[in-house]
């Protein structure tokens, strides 16, 4: 029986402020254990949290770029359950009165676009971190509190993805919004953002939902396709048997590459929601929304457009210099030197830009390359002046000295010849020399004009203009 596949997904995100959500404990990476804590973030009788101002405009700002409705008055909530790693037994979060609602994130998908639904994103206190022992012949767990506290924006999508592809491009497009409005770094290696998807199957043609599986705290994109695939295959092969399936929380094995089951699934009353105490409510105004809105920038969705449209990229080429925010400001900046076209500077920056910075393994802050220099280069070979194999020689060179292509060019003597009577004699002795060539091209041969390109463009170091070599070349043959 054939069955359609239905994702929804949890993105768990740090923000990026100095200090935690209620306390004014450090939230810096990689300290010691249990070293960023206080009264506050664990939870020691008669401390009382205080709300980070950055960390709610944070996370309002990203309420905002999700398009979501920001509830007038929004609140916080106890979420009460028992972990190690969150002393106080009980989680500060949202639940009646989240911060935004009803929001969306389109995104492409295969050509086309997609729009995911999103349920709400409200703002919570992060819980610690359990270490576990592995690959010892003793079994313990350590606890580490330094996470505990942190502010961390939870982003709830509809169920509204239909497989792993779309659930890839959701990740990855929210991702960039995430990195462009300025919210949070988002290195997963940090474990400042975490994904949870779940998944259910049903009948085609159904509109009930089937038993949920959610995946917990999986910590890469790639992680999350694999899980989401593990996870449809090992559905459908229960479902064509006949077993019945409960809501279930479950957890991906990197090692198994595979899920495994870690409890049932809770729900709502499970977690015994009620009004947090210790915290007033916020009262959003539309002067608050409008200062964090004037600070959005262009996301990148609306990226592409503009570059498609204004700027006559392609859709492939949009998305690659839209897919993070650094790259795409260099490009701009490129750009507006107002010296090579977008489309050539594109170029550039999608094929020898993006392989150095992968090559040494840099960011493009890092890249020694200014815009300046790089529009000034594609301008060159644009018009020209020099060829493109000897632009590459160019710009291995000012990737390695951060000169200007014009200084090096003439240093190495690599000005593109143009003049046509220049090459015509050089065309005339290669015709001379390779009588056999010229015979095969009267006779109809089409390899034989290649043929006589190779010696041109050899016996000029590359300089000529290859496109004035065929003119030259079309027009002495046809004299033969």
């Amino acid at each position: 029986m054939p069955y359609e596949t239905v994702i929804g997904i949890e993105v768990h995100v740090e923000l990026d402020t100095d200090s935690k959500l209620f306390c004014g404990c450090s939230t810096s990476f990689g300290a010691p254990p249990n070293t960023q804590t206080c009264p506050v973030c664990l939870g020691l009788p008669g401390s009382l949290p205080v709300m980070n101002r950055t960390a709610f405009d944070l996370a309002l700002k990203a309420a905002l770029a999700l398009n979501c409705t920001v509830n007038r008055t929004t609140a916080f909530d106890r979420k009460n359950y028992y972990y190690p790693d969150l002393p106080k037994n009980y989680q500060i979060s949202q639940s009646y009165r989240n911060l935004g609602e009803n929001g969306h994130l389109d995104f492409l998908v295969d050509g086309e676009t997609k729009r995911v639904g999103i349920t709400n994103v409200h703002l919570e206190e992060d819980a610690g971190k359990l270490v576990h022992s592995e690959g010892t012949a003793e079994s313990y767990s350590l606890v580490d509190l330094n996470r505990t506290g942190r502010p961390l924006l939870e982003i709830v999508s509809e169920p509204d993805m239909r497989s792993s592809r779309e659930v890839d491009a959701f990740m990855r497009e929210l991702r960039n919004v995430l990195l462009y409005i300025g919210v949070s770094d988002c290195k997963m290696q940090e474990g400042k953002l975490r994904f949870e998807p779940s998944i259910s199957l049903r009948p085609e043609g159904r509109t009930e939902l089937g038993a949920r599986m959610e995946i917990k705290n999986v910590g890469s994109i790639s992680a999350v396709v694999k899980a989401v695939e593990f996870e449809v295959q090992r559905q459908t092969e229960l479902l064509d048997n006949g077993e019945e399936m409960s809501p279930e929380t479950r957890l991906w094995d990197e090692r198994l590459n595979r899920t495994v089951s870690m409890r049932r699934k809770e729900t709502s009353a499970d977690y015994r929601y009620f009004p947090e105490p210790d915290l007033v409510e916020v009262e959003i105004d539309e002067a608050w929304k409008q200062r964090l809105r004037e600070a959005i920038p262009e996301l990148p969705a609306a990226k592409r457009v503009r570059y498609c449209r204004d700027l006559d990229l392609s859709d492939y080429d949009a998305g690659v210099l839209t897919d993070d925010h650094t790259l795409a400001e260099y490009f701009e900046r490129c750009v507006a030197e107002q010296t090579g076209s977008p489309k050539e500077i594109s170029k550039w920056i999608i094929n020898d830009v993006l392989r150095l910075l992968n090559e040494k393994g840099i960011a493009v802050e890092a890249f020694s390359v200014s815009p300046a220099h790089l529009a000034t280069l594609a301008a060159m070979v644009e018009k020209g002046e020099i060829s493109v194999v000897n632009g590459r020689e160019v710009f291995a060179e000012m990737a390695a000295t951060g000169a200007a292509p014009a200084e090096i060019v003439k240093a190495k003597g690599l000005t593109q010849i143009s003049d046509d009577s220049a090459i015509a004699e050089i065309v005339d002795r290669v015709l001379a020399d390779n009588p056999q060539v010229v015979a095969d091209w009267k006779a109809g041969k089409k390899a034989a004009f290649n043929a006589l390109i190779g010696p041109v463009m050899r016996e000029t170091k590359g300089k000529a203009n290859p496109k004035v070599v065929r003119e030259v070349l079309q027009k002495r043959l046809a004299e033969q």
